[in-house]
């Protein structure tokens, strides 16, 4: 039986994004292309707030690379003026503004199948997978990471909460930009190379590591 996809006419973005998970992927954190991201949203309701913002900035090999960044604002169909002194975007303004349509299909092409890095990123890949659910389109495909649950696999760092405040008092991370989608992107980029220092300090750490959910098996 022909899997269900198939018999879907996706548009050609969204078939070349599929393309690139048909390839053999990188095995090493070196060679891996690590996407970090972060989103601006009307509240914190996955299946009834809406994307106001999506930044990122991808790593490679040990580096952030500000030249391989991305920033997108969408126009706001569901306003919350409530909310506006946490992330500061204005439902007018002078920001350019895109649909959910136009800045989902950028992030897709900027984000290939390269692996998602966020802080408590289920929220953040939650938001993403509900609004291309509204554009019906599956959810994403690429593997993830989530700072927060690989800090707590540093010695002495066990069954405890920590918000991204906690992670930049830890290592020195200055909190510019803070509460917009691409400052808080760098700032996440920033902690996870410096928790992944930490555990090559503390132990072996391999590529696969990074994935695995046994704290006897693994990091995360």
């Amino acid at each position: 039986m022909l899997s269900w996809f198939k018999h879907k006419n996706y548009p050609f973005f969204w078939v070349e994004y599929l393309k690139k998970f048909k390839t053999s992927q990188p095995n090493t954190i070196e060679n891996t292309r690590f996407v970090v991201f972060d989103t601006e949203t009307t509240g914190l309701e996955t299946s009834t707030d809406r994307l106001l913002s999506i930044g990122a900035i991808s790593i490679f090999n040990n580096v952030i690379d500000v030249s391989d960044s991305f920033e997108v604002y969408l126009k706001q169909d569901e306003f919350k003026s409530e909310t506006v002194e946490i992330h500061g975007i204005l439902k007018d303004g002078n920001l350019l503004k895109l649909s959910e349509a136009e800045a989902l299909e950028q992030f897709i092409n900027y984000l290939g199948n390269a692996v998602l890095v966020a802080h408590h990123t289920a929220f953040d890949i939650e938001m993403i997978n509900v609004a291309l659910k509204r554009l019906n389109f599956p959810n994403l495909k690429n593997k993830s990471i989530d700072t927060g649950m690989l800090y707590k696999k540093l010695d002495g760092k066990k069954d405890t909460h920590f918000s991204l405040d906690i992670l930049c008092n830890e290592f020195n991370i200055p909190k510019h930009d803070r509460h917009t989608s691409s400052g808080d992107a760098f700032i996440t980029a920033i902690a996870f190379l410096k928790i992944v220092s930490k555990l090559k300090q503390e132990r072996s750490v391999h590529y696969s590591d990074l994935f695995r959910t046994s704290n006897k098996k693994g990091l995360i």
